[in-house]
């Protein structure tokens, strides 16, 4: 029996639709379809009741789902164990969002070529969601996540690190030369340049500033960071941002902080898959990434 049909079935036991495990295992639905019912015709028995909704597992699925993931585990730690031996090379995908790859990502990636030239990292900006799914489907090896906590009952997710968050507008905004903090009343009066949706950080101020009584925010979400900071650079505006993201705007002068109220520090949690043993490539740049944060 081949491997791929356990894990087309327990993509599709997770997701409850064909289309949407065809999606994350990047198959046409077709395909997916074929797959799970030449797994049932293996086994001999029905996996899943098709409904309008999508596919429900049957009683013998839930039962048959727990061994196939262990024999997925089973397979991941036999390849990760064929290759111990001889020099750490491989590809290794890591999904980060835009914070994270633009400030830290290509530092990461040059220390770790001098240390294991034949590891071949490949970068894939998503969001939180868009990479716990990358995870589940074998798209992505390694994930960092922006976020306060990650409680995944299948995801292994250690916080490394911590990004404080910097309040920011043009140095000739008019609350660039406060003496005295401004309160959220009077931040929920300007106009904000923020991270997309999704993004931990920009929607934890979105949501402070909706809070205020009676305000009515004006925000514009951008899918670029640099397109928010850029507006801002221009005097448009404020907007939040880690100060990796920002260090160098206010090195230069083209940026500079606000006074105001307390801003959480932004957890980074490094994730993997917990059925997934990870490579020798793979420990290797979870290595590189936390050596990094620790000199940070």
């Amino acid at each position: 029996m081949e491997t791929r049909l356990l894990q087309t079935f327990a993509t599709l036991a997770r997701t409850g639709s064909f289309t949407a495990a065809a999606t994350e295992l990047r198959l046409a639905q077709s395909t997916v379809t074929v797959q799970i019912k030449a797994l049932e015709k293996a086994l001999g028995t029905r996996l899943f009741d098709r409904v309008a909704r999508g596919a429900l597992l049957t009683e013998d699925g839930r039962r048959l789902l727990g061994t196939a993931e262990e024999v997925l585990e089973a397979e991941s730690r036999l390849f990760a164990a064929a290759a111990e031996d001889g020099p750490v090379t491989g590809t290794v995908v890591v999904g980060a969002g835009e914070t994270l790859c633009s400030a830290h990502l290509p530092l990461i990636v040059a220390a770790l070529r001098e240390l294991h030239p034949e590891v071949e990292v490949q970068l894939e900006p998503r969001g939180t969601s868009a990479a716990l799914t990358g995870l589940r489907s074998g798209q992505l090896d390694l994930a960092l996540l922006l976020e306060e906590r990650v409680n995944h009952a299948d995801i292994a997710a250690d916080r490394i690190s911590a990004q404080p968050l910097d309040l920011l507008c043009a140095p000739g905004h008019r609350l660039a030369d406060r003496t005295h903090p401004a309160t959220w009343e009077e931040l929920a009066e300007e106009d904000f340049f923020l991270h997309e949706q999704g993004c931990s950080y920009s929607d934890w101020l979105a949501g402070q500033l909706q809070a205020v009584p009676g305000a009515q925010p004006r925000m514009t979400r951008f899918g670029s960071i640099e397109a928010a900071r850029s507006c801002v650079t221009a005097g448009l505006g404020l907007t939040v941002l880690p100060h990796a993201n920002a260090s160098h705007a206010l090195e230069e002068g083209r940026l500079t902080l606000v006074a105001g109220p307390p801003l959480p520090d932004v957890p980074i949690h490094l994730a993997h898959h917990r059925r997934r043993q990870p490579t020798r490539a793979a420990r290797a740049v979870m290595k590189a990434v936390a050596r990094h944060f620790e000199q940070g």
